[in-house]
C-alpha cells in the first residue's frame, strides 16, 4: 500500500477510533454562533500534530478570540472549524491537523475542553462552548507548588495537563481505570496465565519512568507510545479512547496525542493523579 493511502487509512481509522468508542454525548443548545509516524504493530501512521509555540497563557493573551455564528456538529468542514481547530491549539488542547474538517482529533480536543469549562461533553459546538473559547478557563491546578515540568491527570474530569517550565503546554481527554474488577486469560511468556486486577488507576504522587516506541504488547493488551509512572501503569495511546474510564488501570490517551507527548515528557518527571470519577 503507497504512502499516501497508509495515511488516508489512517486518519480515518484515529478518527473512527474516538468516535466509535467515545459515544458523544447529547447535542448541546444551539443559536446564534458555529509527525507522521509508522507503529511496529499494524502500522499505524497518525495526521500531522502540532502544538502550541508559546505556552498557553501567552498564546490566549496574545490572540483575543471572535467567535463565528452558527453551530457546529462534527463531520462539518469550512472556516468556523478551521477557527475552532486554531482556538484549540492555541489553548494548549491537541486537535490534530488544521484542516477545517471535524473528525475525531477535533472531537477528542472539544471533549478535553468542554470538560475543563464544565461543559457536558458533546459531538455538537453551539453558544456555551464558542462563548467558553472566548473566556475560557484555565484547567484547575492540582499541585499548586508542583514541579515546573510535571503532569496532572484529574480523574474526576478525565483530563490530563502537562505543564513545561510552570506553564500548560497540553491538555488531552483521557480515559482511565474502569474501576470494574477484571479476570482475563492471555498468553504470557509463552504460558497461558490467568490476570486478574481492580481496573483502578491509583491516585498519588509518581515518575515517569521506562517507555516504548511505537505498539508494546503486554499481558492485557496493545499499548501505543508507552510512557509507565507506576509500575505497570502507563500513559498510552488506545483506539477506544471514550467518555468513562474504560482501561484495566492505565491512563489511555487519543493515538494523535500519544504520539508527541513522548517528545515532550522527559524520564523521572512528576505525575501527580488526583480525584475520583463519578458515574
Amino acid at each position: 500500500m503507497g504512502v499516501r493511502r497508509r495515511l488516508a487509512a489512517a486518519v480515518v481509522l484515529t478518527a473512527g477510533a474516538v468516535l466509535v468508542s467515545g459515544g458523544a454525548a447529547g447535542a448541546e443548545q444551539t443559536g446564534p454562533l458555529a509527525r507522521t509516524g509508522a507503529a511496529a504493530a499494524g502500522h499505524v501512521v497518525t495526521q500531522a500534530v502540532a502544538i502550541p509555540a508559546a505556552p498557553v497563557t501567552q498564546a490566549r493573551a496574545a490572540k483575543p478570540f471572535v467567535a463565528p455564528h452558527g453551530s457546529l456538529k462534527l463531520g462539518a468542514k469550512g472556516a468556523a472549524v478551521k477557527e475552532l481547530q486554531s482556538r484549540l491549539r492555541e489553548l494548549g488542547y491537541v486537535p490534530g491537523e488544521i484542516d477545517a474538517k471535524y473528525g475525531g482529533t477535533t472531537q477528542s480536543a472539544v471533549w478535553a475542553f468542554q470538560k475543563v469549562q464544565g461543559i457536558s461533553p458533546t459531538s455538537t459546538i453551539g453558544n456555551r462552548t464558542w462563548r467558553a473559547l472566548e473566556l475560557p478557563k484555565a484547567p484547575q491546578v492540582l499541585v499548586p507548588n508542583g514541579k515546573p515540568d510535571r503532569v496532572e491527570i484529574n480523574l474526576t474530569k478525565q483530563i490530563a495537563v502537562l505543564y513545561r517550565a510552570g506553564q500548560v503546554r497540553l491538555i488531552t481527554h483521557i480515559s482511565s481505570g474502569s474501576g470494574i474488577p477484571y479476570c482475563e486469560t492471555a498468553v504470557w511468556q509463552g504460558k497461558t496465565q490467568r490476570f486478574c486486577g481492580s481496573a483502578r488507576t491509583p491516585t498519588g504522587n509518581f515518575k515517569t519512568t521506562w517507555r516504548r516506541s511505537g505498539w508494546h504488547k503486554s499481558y492485557l493488551g496493545q499499548l501505543y507510545n508507552p510512557i509507565f509512572f507506576n509500575g505497570g501503569i502507563a500513559l498510552h495511546g488506545a483506539l477506544s479512547v471514550p467518555l468513562y474510564p474504560a482501561s484495566h488501570g492505565c491512563v489511555r490517551l487519543p493515538m494523535h496525542v500519544a504520539q508527541v507527548l513522548p517528545g515532550l515528557l522527559g524520564t523521572g518527571v512528576p505525575v501527580h493523579v488526583k480525584g475520583r470519577f463519578q458515574r
